[in-house]
């Protein structure tokens, strides 16, 4: 059975990372995977395929960045003809970039089968284009692979048959998990002179309703600079986010920030192993970011997200996070008051133990032993 698992951005080499490994190690599939490029910034993407041990993509689609039609139109008009000439039974997708429901709309309309692994969560919020890209791919999908439960209940409520759910886990804790050696020994903190019990938190933006909106921008800053007076914030500079800051160069400002235990520490993005060790050590994450939420409920690290909803309300349910919204003053609050009483996780949410990539690889062989 051969499988084409298409990836493009940071959280999607997270999750397919995992399951190409497990596919490798199960006899009768035959896994090949696609980079589509829509992130090719080294810190975004060369770094992250050291880290986790990802193979060399069989094909690069080098779509580049691009509005959302374009990209889109890019990855499908790139990947058709590699879907032609590798004549694979199943296209895998993951998470709800533009990559994911380009691909799957690229296969069905070749009469190739799509599995879509992070299927079934929703924001509701339909003026997010990865809301959109989730309510599309699912609606073609053929094997829906679910996190949490609540990604089931939606998939039901909009009439998806039963018998294509399927309710595994997180795949992205597997990567977590099963790289926690590495992690825990990063050498970040050295790098950075956190050399014992320093205090600070992390923040990350990239969202477009955040960051596109320099006035929207700026406010978020000045609420978080005002949080930076009672505790460092080490701030991993998305490539987006330095664009509309006019960071031409190399931030230059960690270091002052740091060594005086306040402010802003703008850093270069991270790799994933560097980034887990400052999020697991840190006392506060701010971010809005879903994967982030995910990633700090395992991590039991107190996390506010910066957005008026989640698709992830197991983040909430489970775990440390809490969604409070871009109000500035709102922002300074809900930060003061968690490095006051942090937030403390229960138990982790069902079946984001470190095994999913095993269940949904079964799933896929049983699926095509099926015909």
């Amino acid at each position: 059975m051969r499988i084409i698992c298409v990836a493009g951005a940071r959280p999607n080499f997270v999750k397919i990372a995992p399951l190409v490994r497990e596919m490798r190690q199960m006899a009768g599939l035959e896994p090949l995977l696609v980079h589509t490029g829509q992130h090719y910034d080294e810190g975004l993407s060369g770094q992250l395929f050291r880290d986790l041990e990802i193979p060399a993509p069989d094909f690069n689609l080098e779509v580049g960045s691009a509005s959302h039609a374009v990209q889109t139109a890019e990855v499908m008009r790139r990947l058709e003809p590699v879907l032609i000439s590798t004549r694979p039974d199943l296209v895998l997708v993951v998470g709800d970039v533009n990559s994911t429901v380009a691909a799957a709309l690229t296969a069905v309309k070749l009469g190739i089968r799509v599995a879509h692994v992070e299927a079934g969560l929703r924001s509701f919020d339909r003026t997010m284009p990865e809301e959109i890209n989730r309510v599309v791919t699912d609606a073609i999908a053929d094997l829906l692979f679910v996190t949490e439960e609540s990604g089931r209940d939606n998939l039901l409520r909009e009439g998806i048959a039963a018998d294509k759910i399927h309710f595994v886990g997180n795949v992205m804790i597997d990567a977590l998990l099963a790289f926690r050696p590495h992690w825990q020994s990063s050498p970040v903190f050295d790098r950075l002179g956190l050399h014992g019990n320093e205090s600070y938190a992390v923040l990350t933006l990239h969202r477009p309703s955040n960051v596109d909106e320099p006035a929207k921008l700026t406010k978020l800053l000045d609420a978080l600079q005002d949080v930076a007076r009672h505790i460092p914030i080490i701030f991993p500079v998305h490539p987006r986010v330095r664009a509309r800051l006019g960071m031409q160069q190399e931030p230059t400002r960690e270091v002052e920030a740091l060594s005086a235990g306040k402010g802003i520490a703008y850093l270069d993005p991270l790799g994933y192993l560097d980034f887990i060790a400052l999020m697991s050590r840190a006392r506060l994450v701010l971010t809005d970011s879903g994967g982030i939420q995910e990633e700090t409920t395992i991590l039991g690290v107190p996390c506010l997200t910066l957005r008026e909803n989640t698709e992830r309300p197991a983040t909430v349910t489970w775990g440390t996070n809490r969604v409070i919204g871009t109000d500035p003053s709102r922002i300074v609050h809900e930060a003061l008051e968690v490095l006051k009483h942090p937030l403390r996780p229960s138990t982790p949410p069902p079946l984001w133990d470190g095994q999913v990539a095993r269940r949904i690889v079964k799933v896929l062989a049983e699926f095509g032993s099926r015909g």
